[in-house]
């Protein structure tokens, strides 16, 4: 753990040599380790690898507000605090789309950026994608069976749903000790927001992709129903430094779906 003067900051670390930072995505029972846990030992090889817990996620300090919007004031205290950067960054989802705004802003933190979905601008898909109406529904109303199915919108092949692999973010998801905070993030208000306010913030992400300096990899599932792959031509276009790799038969964990892959 990490003190901050907003709370505790929970992370991992492993390995020895150059830094390594990788950010997780959200969603129930989601921490860095539920995330990272099976690439930590590849990327521990050759690299101090940290793997951090987003305030509001994991064991780190549940925020005053939405978790993403405090996501990279959270990273930068971790950085500030742990004397760390720049590094490169691998970010998921969430962690992306954080990485990428921090990419943006403090480019001095940043030296390269790899976003596995999670940054771009949609443009052809409707909105709210699936993956996330799903996920609305199972914060509403936690079972079991809608665990299953928003998970089963997150991959390609669902025969990597391992029984061990649903029960481990079933206990996480519905741990009594778990932050509330993802009820903040994910809602029907923020469905209807989705609905109506893509056009708006267009604008402000076409800014922020331009302003982003560090050489960049985007990662996509091609068969991504969290955020889908349309959304990466923008990325693609607009980061000056850009390349785009896509995943064929793959959805939004490319990091598990195609674990070699990612790695290599």
């Amino acid at each position: 753990f990490l003190d901050t003067p907003k709370g505790k900051l929970h992370y991992h670390v492993a390995g020895d040599g150059p830094l390594l930072l990788l950010l997780h995505g959200s969603g129930p029972g989601v921490s860095g380790w539920a995330n990272f846990r099976g690439n930590l030992p590849v990327f521990a090889r050759e690299y101090t690898t940290y793997v951090l817990d987003f305030p509001g996620f994991g064991k780190s300090y549940s925020p005053d507000a939405n978790p993403l919007a405090v996501g990279p004031a959270g990273v930068l205290d971790f950085l500030d605090g742990m004397g760390l950067g720049p590094l490169p960054v691998i970010g998921n989802s969430m962690g992306g789309n954080v990485a990428a705004r921090i990419a943006a802003e403090h480019p001095e933190k940043v030296s390269r950026l790899m976003c596995i979905g999670g940054v771009g601008l949609s443009l052809l898909s409707p909105s709210p994608p699936e993956g996330i109406k799903l996920l609305v529904e199972f914060v509403e109303n936690p079972t079991r069976d809608r665990l299953v199915q928003w998970m089963e919108s997150m991959v390609y092949d669902t025969a990597i749903l391992t029984d061990e692999f649903v029960q481990m973010r079933w206990e996480s998801a519905t741990d009594p000790a778990a932050s509330s905070d993802i009820k903040r993030l994910y809602n029907r208000q923020m469905l209807e927001g989705m609905r109506r306010g893509r056009a708006f913030g267009a604008a402000d992400s076409v800014a922020m992709l331009t302003k982003i300096q560090a050489p960049t990899l985007v990662m996509f599932g091609r068969d991504d129903r969290v955020t889908p792959l349309d959304g990466s031509l923008a990325a693609m276009r607009l980061i000056p430094k850009c390349e785009l790799h896509v995943f064929y038969d793959c959805g939004h964990w490319a990091m598990i779906e195609r674990k070699d892959e990612f790695e290599s």
